[in-house]
């Protein structure tokens, strides 16, 4: 008697709706996230992302997520990222865990610096509760906004010494990174003059540079590691048509820069002397 052939298991050819249904979620993560860093209100988009980033990491989709909303502190280069100049809308970036209080920050990339943003939002949490200072985090590199309310007399360049513990906070985490710096001077829309300035844009300068003396001065920053750029008020954070806006818009902002914001700085001598060192004879 022949016996029956036994037949090999039956092949699924809708496997491919998995791939597709992983496809579908992250890219609806993503553009959620994208409405969110859109939002002028910044307090509802973090809110709307985290409660998306909870839901998601709940199923197997966590992995995926991860790749769209930030990753982990190491992974570099990945998170979603806004091109925007001075003044810009501050960016989200959610996952990761930031090094410990003494441990080195690293090289300045931008997974470094996604992990000082965040150190600096638990670090700073009172004065960006009282909007003393503002955190964000760009592709030009990592932004923290000194309001003037806070740390300038009206119309002066002079550091106020009543909130000079919160730079001090400040300073210990930008002193553990080596990135470039450049501090940002910006001034509402309506005119100074005075004994001093004749203009906005001397104020916004003569701040920049009283911020540049206090980060050498105060917490040994070197020199050649800092800038100044002077924008008076042609780089608004908000309105100037109202007194709430141009209390925003009057602020130093210290900006860590970036890769991105590196390239757009002068190339220096010492630079172009390193990048044309062969690497075995860097290592000596």
């Amino acid at each position: 008697m022949a016996r029956k052939k036994k037949h090999g298991p039956h092949e699924n050819h809708e496997r491919w709706l998995v791939s597709y249904a992983d496809f579908i979620t992250l890219l609806f993560a993503f553009f959620v996230v994208m409405f969110a860093s859109s939002q002028t209100d910044k307090g509802k988009a973090q809110q709307v992302s985290e409660s998306v980033k909870q839901a998601l990491e709940k199923g197997h989709f966590q992995t995926l997520v991860a790749a769209v909303l930030g990753g982990t502190t190491g992974d570099r280069g990945q998170g979603n990222a806004q091109m925007k100049g001075p003044g810009g809308a501050s960016q989200i970036f959610l996952g990761g865990k930031a090094p410990g209080r003494g441990e080195d920050l690293g090289g300045g990339s931008q997974a470094d610096l996604k992990a000082a943003l965040a150190i600096l939002a638990q670090e700073l949490a009172e004065e960006l509760k009282a909007g003393k200072m503002a955190v964000s985090l760009e592709p030009r590199g990592l932004v923290v906004s000194l309001r003037e309310a806070a740390f300038f007399p009206s119309g002066e360049a002079t550091i106020s010494q009543a909130n000079i513990a919160s730079i001090d906070k400040l300073a210990v985490v930008i002193k553990r990174l080596t990135n470039p710096i450049r501090m940002e001077g910006h001034t509402d829309s309506v005119p100074i003059h005075n004994e001093r300035f004749r203009s906005n844009w001397e104020l916004s300068a003569a701040r920049a540079i009283a911020m540049l003396e206090l980060f050498a001065g105060r917490y040994g920053v070197p020199r050649s590691r800092m800038s100044i750029a002077a924008y008076a008020d042609n780089a608004p954070a908000d309105t100037n048509d109202t007194e709430e806006g141009r209390a925003r818009n009057r602020r130093v902002d210290i900006v860590l820069l970036s890769e991105v914001g590196v390239r757009a700085e002068p190339h220096t001598v010492e630079a172009e002397t390193a990048a044309a060192k062969p690497k075995s004879a860097a290592r000596h």
